[in-house]
């Protein structure tokens, strides 16, 4: 018998709200047997969107009241203090109380990251959640992390990214062994900062780490590691970096081919070309960015994404929940701080 999953799904969230989610919600039902959602939010906002839909899938999915929101703008102590009413709040909770196995929000990021922390809790031995996401690269995706929940990172913080990416690449791409780099300003060993340089032997000295050293900035792209450890205003940085360039390609790509006439009989017979390369191009097929480091799986979708992005991000909470990716993280950590410990022990005997 197939196990069956439940997404808890904060429907007020984003730049368009129920108008996005509780389509791409009824759209997941389908494509998903096993798969049972919560919509949370305002129930009169809520129903107008529903009663466009039809279909037995609607059975599994149920309306969840809550009257507040948090803002796109709100700051997440503001968020904490006053936000409790929440349709963000609420989905978290839904969580904590085991009637949900994920949830998901295109809401304010700050928000949810400090909600989840306080809501869920953070996974023993991890300090601080990160936030990853794939990014595209010349031999498919690969992920980054953190993409902004800490401005900065110390060395045993950045250490707990590696773990933490590394175990959700194998599990979720099925992966063995998943390569995994660490941004730096060079290549060289003594290049970068102390945090960085720090980082870098605390990786190499974890056993279960496929650690292949420091990555530049121009090694994102091209598929040499399958995961990219930094701290979070690099990584966000680069994301931004990256769904700018992508954007700016497609429409240089779509400007020369109408420059003149024999350029767009030229771009007729080249559209399944261009049609497959702005797909690979396009940001939106790898939306929905990981919460690692709480207890539960969070995922969090680009506030401007659409029925079909936001549809992505569903099918990525559901895959982590059905792998049960915070338990895996958990396992590893914990090893690593027996390794740590046992390799402390043998090295104050020897002294």
């Amino acid at each position: 018998m197939t196990a069956s999953y439940c997404i808890s799904v904060d429907a007020m969230g984003g730049d368009f709200g129920p108008r996005v989610t509780v389509s791409a919600a009824c759209d997941a039902l389908k494509r998903h047997p096993q798969l049972r959602i919560i919509l949370v939010g305002r129930t009169d906002d809520l129903t107008p969107y529903l009663r466009r839909h039809r279909g037995n899938h609607l059975e599994r999915l149920e309306l969840f009241h809550a009257q507040d929101v948090v803002s796109m703008e709100e700051k997440p102590s503001l968020a904490l203090r006053n936000r409790r009413e929440s349709s963000m709040w609420k989905a978290l909770q839904l969580v904590e109380e085991g009637r949900a196995d994920a949830c998901i929000s295109a809401g304010n990021t700050g928000a949810l990251m400090a909600m989840g922390r306080l809501v869920l809790g953070m996974l023993p031995g991890i300090e601080r959640p990160a936030i990853t996401a794939a990014i595209p690269s010349l031999k498919g995706h690969s992920y980054v992390l953190d993409l902004g929940a800490n401005v900065d990172a110390s060395a045993e913080q950045l250490l707990q990214f590696a773990i933490m990416g590394s175990v959700m690449v194998e599990a979720i791409e099925n992966r063995p062994s998943p390569k995994v780099g660490l941004l730096n300003m060079g290549s060289e060993e003594n290049k970068g900062t102390d945090q960085i340089r720090e980082a870098s032997k605390l990786i190499q000295e974890h056993g279960g780490i496929n650690f292949i050293g420091y990555l530049e900035g121009d090694d994102l792209f091209s598929g040499r590691s399958d995961v990219v450890v930094c701290d979070g205003f690099a990584g966000n940085v680069a994301l931004k970096s990256c769904e700018g360039l992508s954007k700016m390609l497609v429409r240089q790509v779509q400007g020369s081919f109408r420059r003149n006439l024999y350029r767009r009989l030229v771009a007729l017979l080249a559209t399944p070309i261009l049609r497959d390369l702005k797909q690979q191009l396009d940001p939106g097929r790898l939306n929905g960015a990981t919460l690692l480091g709480l207890r539960n799986v969070v995922i969090k979708s680009h506030g401007g994404a659409n029925r079909v992005y936001f549809g992505y991000a569903i099918d990525q909470a559901l895959e982590e929940a059905r792998l049960n990716v915070p338990e895996r993280i958990s396992g590893l950590v914990q090893r690593a701080t027996l390794q740590t410990a046992q390799q402390q022990a043998v090295g104050s005997k020897t002294r």
